[in-house]
């Protein structure tokens, strides 16, 4: 069942992928997926290439998959571990997600992130305090370990 759900949302991301994403297989195995999200334009993300792994439980689409950022990103939501703390993939999750609902779910995080359910207190405080300083941080850490 989980593999023919997956075949099935590879086919329909390649003939319809979700904007500024892509997502697919690591070589043959169909439940360990590499994605991509470019930065979002409007967002200290911007010009950023982040790279997500997706793993897929046996029982997908019934239980959410496992994604993590591979990719240094200072956000809230976001720990050091490349954990993301985001209510789909956790108690929300519905076997009518998809990965392209859920990379786009997590584009627009990076967009609005949610600092009253931080993965990084530190940062969701400065994100409420001092929203200037954390762009500034945002932006730098997108040159450092995303760009080029």
């Amino acid at each position: 069942m989980a593999s023919r759900r997956i075949q099935k949302e590879l086919q329909d991301l390649q003939r319809d992928p979700p904007a500024s994403c892509s997502a697919g297989p690591v070589g043959e195995d169909l439940f360990h997926w590499q994605a991509t999200i470019m930065g979002p334009s409007d967002s200290p993300y911007a010009g950023g290439v982040f790279f997500v792994t997706i793993h897929f439980p046996p029982d997908y689409p019934f239980k959410p998959p496992t994604v993590n950022f591979q990719t240094k990103v200072y956000h809230p939501n976001i720990n050091s571990n490349g954990s993301i703390c985001l209510d789909i993939l956790k108690d929300q999750w519905s076997p009518a997600l998809t990965i392209s609902k859920v990379l786009l779910s997590i584009s627009s995080l990076l967009t609005d992130p949610n600092p009253d359910d931080p993965l990084v207190p530190e940062i969701a405080h400065l994100y409420k305090n001092q929203r200037p300083r954390y762009e500034e941080m945002a932006r730098s850490w997108t040159q450092k370990h995303a760009m080029g």
